[in-house]
């Protein structure tokens, strides 16, 4: 094992004393090397794009919306020009819309730079880009000599080097950091960067990884000492807390009623039905605008966020006379809902809608 402490001032002993580990891993990439469309080309703006996309999505549901964006906005001029409500309709389904609203204020912010930046600290400097995405982007895009280290590079190298350190405290990202740096091979930054995520996500898995043939199971610290199943080390995630939510869909004359999420919550920027707070408002309104009364569609809908379970209840409302609304709500018509970024939660919701528009 690689003690913590050891590990920053041994780089250079330890990184000798896997020679060929480096070299066995560009092997097998070689040969077994996922083929994903913006690995065959240095458009930094394409490969920027896949990046932030990336994010907390699995690539099979990212390389679709990776091609949706480029169809829709084939350069980063093209993404700058559209408005929030494009880029976050378009976004719609993937979640963590912060990484849309940053994707979109770092397009403009490259436009008014003039080129995309082509320096490590450069593209740190981007709205919603930290250190693994900046490093990514410069080596694939530009070639530039930096270890990207994102989740599966962590486990590769502390499985390997039996290294216990946190991989999500400071003193973890800085050790792993180092390591990675150490082993990459000058001038090959991308192809070593692209090898390390791969045999995470194909050799080196989360779980039951493809140990018996594994190219560097010889040298491999956690295979050697039974620790396969408890490396990498994380330290525990914040407690997960449940939020209720009520919804009213209201009618009136094929047209509903909806808002614009402010900021300072989940789903900034993005459009609901009326949301209720309390039942004595839901049943003031049943009782004065709807003679058929208020109607339960769903109960106890279930939606999980990262460190928050949402349990939502909704409802529907037919009326003959326009309620008046709370303060930032608008009426649109039901046919131009499609046109309005919404939450997953609430397109489930109003995908349960029995009652058929009577257009």
């Amino acid at each position: 094992m690689v003690s913590s402490s050891d590990l920053l001032r041994n780089i250079g002993y330890i990184c000798s004393m896997n020679d060929g580990y480096t070299e066995s891993l560009l092997s097998w990439y070689r040969e077994h090397g996922r083929d994903l469309p913006w690995r065959a080309t240095r458009d930094a703006y394409a490969i920027w794009l896949s990046e932030i996309i990336l994010q907390q999505t699995r690539v099979q549901q990212g390389e679709a919306y990776w091609h949706r964006f480029m169809l829709r906005f084939p350069s980063v001029e093209a993404l700058a020009a559209a408005s929030e409500d494009e880029v976050l309709r378009l976004w719609q389904g993937l979640g963590y819309y912060s990484r849309a609203r940053n994707l979109h204020a770092a397009a403009r912010q490259i436009v008014a730079e003039g080129a995309f930046p082509q320096t490590l600290e450069g593209i740190r400097a981007l709205k919603g880009v930290g250190d693994y995405t900046a490093a990514a982007v410069a080596s694939f895009a530009f070639g530039v000599d930096a270890a990207a280290v994102d989740g599966n590079v962590y486990r590769v190298l502390a499985r390997h080097f039996g290294i216990e350190t946190p991989i999500n405290s400071t003193e973890g990202k800085r050790e792993f950091t180092a390591l990675a740096t150490a082993l990459l091979p000058h001038g090959q930054a991308a192809t070593f960067n692209q090898a390390m995520m791969d045999f995470g996500a194909l050799q080196c898995t989360p779980h039951a990884p493809v140990c018996a043939a594994c190219p560097v199971a010889e040298t491999c610290a956690a295979l050697r000492t039974g620790r396969v199943d408890t490396l990498p080390v994380k330290l525990l995630k914040t407690k997960v807390q449940e939020r209720r939510l009520t919804y009213l869909y209201i009618r009136f004359n094929h047209e509903t009623a909806i808002r614009k999420r402010p900021a300072g919550d989940i789903w900034q920027g993005l459009w609901e039905p009326v949301a209720v707070e309390g039942e004595q408002w839901l049943e003031e309104l049943a009782t004065r605008w709807a003679a058929d009364g208020v109607v339960l569609v769903e109960k106890d809908v279930k939606h999980v966020l990262t460190h928050r379970i949402l349990m939502a209840d909704f409802y529907f409302m037919e009326v003959t006379e326009k309620p008046p609304l709370p303060e930032g709500y608008i009426w649109v018509k039901e046919t131009d809902l499609d046109d309005y970024g919404k939450p997953r939660l609430i397109e489930r919701l109003l995908a349960q809608l029995p009652y058929p528009q009577s257009l």
